[in-house]
Parts: C-alpha cells; sequence; structure tokens
C-alpha cells in the first residue's frame, strides 16, 4: 500500500472507531431529560441501556457473516449507515416500545461493525496490527469521550434542550463517516476468511474463557455509564452528573495513549488484566459509597484503567488463536462478552428497583469483574500464532 493509501486507511480506522459507540453514549447525558420525559423506571433504563449491549451479542456472528460474504469494508459501511440512522430515529420515539426498536437497529449497525474493525486491520496494515488496533481503540474511546462531554455544555443549549434533537445530532456524523468510507482503498478490503471457518467452535473453553473475560470491562463501564446519573440524582448530587460521565470517560484517553506505547509489553500477561480488574473493583466500590467530589475521582480511575483493560482485551483472540481463526474467536467473544454485560445491566437496573435505592445497582456491576480476574490465569498464549 502507497503511503497516501495507508494514511487514508489509518484515518479511516480511527474514523470507524469512532463511530463504534458515539451513538451509544449519546443516551447518558440526557437520560434525565427521557426519564423525565418517558416516566422510565430503573428496570426500562438497565433494558435501555443493555440492549446495544445485547444485540453486540446478538448479531456478532450474522456480522461475520456479512464479512464472509461481501467483505468488512462493506460491514462497515452498513453499520455506519444503520447506526448513524437508527441512532437519529431514537429522537422520534414517543413511546417505550419505539425507543426499543430504533435502539435494537443501532446497535445491530455496529455489531456488524465490531468483527469487520479486525478484519480492515489485517487487510490495510497487515505490518502494523498492533497499531492500528490500538489506533482504533483510541478512536472508540474518542467516541466514547465527545458525546458525554459536549452535550450537556453545547449540544442541548444549541437544541433548545431537547434530548430528542440532541440524538439526532449526534447520528448525522454516522452517516458523514458512511460517506467517507468510500473513499477508501478497496485493494485487500475483501472477505475476512472463507466462509467455512465463521462458525465458533462452541466446544473450545478457551472461548467461553476469553468472552467471560472482556464482559467485565463491558458490563462495568456500560453500566456506569447507565446508573451513575440515577445514583448522583438520588442522593441529591445532580450537579455531578456532568462531570463525573466526563472524568469516567476522558480518563480513558491518556490510558489509551500510553497503551499505543506498552501495550506490547503486556502481551501474553497474566497479571496486567489482574491489577487492572481489582482496581475497577476498588473503583466501582468506591462511587457507590461516595457521591461526593470522590465520585468523580473514582470515576476517573475506573475510566483509565477500563481503557488499558479493553485494549488488552481486544488483542486476546489474535495472541491464542492461528491467524485464520482471528475473526470467529472473535465473534464468539463478543457474542459471550456483550451477553454477560447486557444480564449485568438489567440484573442492576432489577437490583435498584428491588432495594428501592439506586446504591445496589453498582452490586451486581462490582460482581461482574470478578471472571477477570479469575480466569486470565486460565488462558495458554501460544509462542507464535
Amino acid at each position: 500500500m502507497h503511503r497516501r493509501q495507508l494514511w487514508l486507511a489509518l484515518a479511516l480506522l480511527w474514523l470507524a472507531g469512532f463511530g463504534l459507540r458515539l451513538p451509544v453514549l449519546a443516551i447518558p447525558p440526557v437520560l434525565p431529560l427521557m426519564q423525565a420525559d418517558l416516566g422510565l423506571s430503573g428496570t426500562h433504563i438497565g433494558i435501555l441501556n443493555g440492549l446495544p449491549v445485547f444485540l453486540f451479542a446478538a448479531a456478532a456472528i450474522p456480522g461475520a457473516i456479512l464479512i464472509a460474504r461481501f467483505g468488512a469494508l462493506n460491514a462497515v459501511i452498513v453499520g455506519l449507515l444503520l447506526a448513524g440512522v437508527a441512532g437519529s430515529l431514537r429522537g422520534f420515539a414517543n413511546d417505550l416500545l419505539s425507543l426499543y426498536a430504533m435502539t435494537v437497529l443501532m446497535g445491530a449497525g455496529i455489531a456488524f461493525m465490531q468483527p469487520a474493525m479486525p478484519a480492515l486491520v489485517r487487510a490495510w496494515t497487515p505490518e502494523r496490527i498492533g497499531f492500528s488496533t490500538a489506533l482504533y481503540t483510541n478512536g472508540l474511546l474518542v467516541g466514547e469521550v465527545v458525546p458525554v462531554a459536549l452535550t450537556a455544555p453545547l449540544v442541548l443549549p444549541l437544541v433548545d434542550g431537547s434530548w430528542r434533537a440532541s440524538l439526532v445530532f449526534w447520528g448525522v456524523p454516522m452517516i458523514a463517516f458512511a460517506a467517507l468510507m468510500l473513499l477508501a482503498p478497496r485493494a485487500n478490503s475483501g472477505v475476512a476468511a472463507p466462509s467455512r471457518r465463521w462458525w465458533p467452535d462452541w466446544r473450545d473453553g478457551t472461548i467461553w474463557r476469553l468472552g467471560f473475560i472482556l464482559s467485565s470491562v463491558n458490563g462495568v463501564y456500560f453500566c456506569a455509564n447507565a446508573f451513575i446519573p440515577g445514583y448522583l440524582t438520588n442522593e441529591g448530587r445532580a450537579d455531578l452528573i456532568g462531570i463525573t460521565l466526563t472524568a469516567l470517560n476522558i480518563a480513558q484517553l491518556p490510558a489509551s495513549a500510553i497503551m499505543l506505547v506498552v501495550a506490547g509489553k503486556f502481551e501474553r500477561r497474566a497479571w496486567p488484566m489482574v491489577v487492572t480488574g481489582l482496581l475497577m473493583l476498588v473503583s466501582v466500590t468506591g462511587i457507590a459509597f461516595s457521591a461526593s467530589g470522590w465520585t468523580v475521582a473514582w470515576a476517573a480511575l475506573l475510566g483509565f484503567v477500563g481503557a488499558a483493560t479493553l485494549t488488552i482485551g481486544f488483542a486476546l483472540p489474535a495472541m491464542v488463536s492461528a491467524p485464520e481463526d482471528v475473526g470467529r474467536v472473535s465473534a464468539a467473544m463478543f457474542t459471550i462478552s456483550y451477553t454477560m454485560a447486557m444480564v449485568t445491566s438489567v440484573v442492576s437496573g432489577a437490583a435498584w428497583d428491588f432495594a428501592g435505592d439506586p446504591r445496589w445497582a453498582f452490586l451486581p456491576i462490582a460482581l461482574s469483574v470478578l471472571p477477570q480476574v479469575l480466569l486470565i490465569g486460565t488462558i495458554r498464549f501460544p509462542k507464535n500464532t
């Protein structure tokens, strides 16, 4: 690939990574407004938060089929369009059912993109796989920060405080990204693997362990964004919602930058995941028992260690699988991990409703960290994969 094509490929990988979370994280800053307008309960919020996560799981295998049939690049384009249009249409929902329906479609679009990203990395930058993976992960993390940080101070004033218009606002860039992907180098951007290799070997215990390990950071991150607003509102500290969510998400950026440099030193080692898992557990506990300025600090620590964990987690299939199996192992890992994250979200919302106190939502969140801490030591890392 020529230098100009390489830079274009890297830029598009970053933009696609940015789109992987942008419409999902447009929801937390406006959740109190949505709750008041639509009468959402704690369980409703848990389901709304969990639906995209569930689709990340349910549509991962269909996404692998889409890649094998039409190519990774086309899968990303379709995913961006679907997520952008459906994400915008959430702003027109007048009832819970229509809101859920558009959220399902949005989640499916992102789910199609996720297994396609490693395929594009391998196709476009076969000699820079580690760096390119870290690059699109950085885009993903920035995509988590931007809507959380800018919705309250910039977007809501721009749209007269309408949560509906704000969701439309954040859907438009996704459609623009899809158009930009048409500029991508078409050479070597075809299918990720022969179609006969798309189905995972569900009898392989490593696949299940990888899925449970990644479910820890996924469950903690999505649930923290969903339940912190209700928790702080209940504690009379709604003034901390914006800065806490911003700290949770923006603290991921320095971690991502550091991982671009040091990720290689953490490869095929269990202890980094054990350390980050324990720090996530401490952070979640700190959030649940503070409701003060300390909540912001604990959220920042959670975001920092979570970003490091996510970067390592995305690389696990490539470390333990043969090259021809990375796609299907990744799809299986996403299926398992996001299913468990969805379960964590719903159970957390139910715990809130059962106890009548949103603080109890953080108990299932804390428990969801345990698979990462306990299972990473059981993963065997071949020297050559």
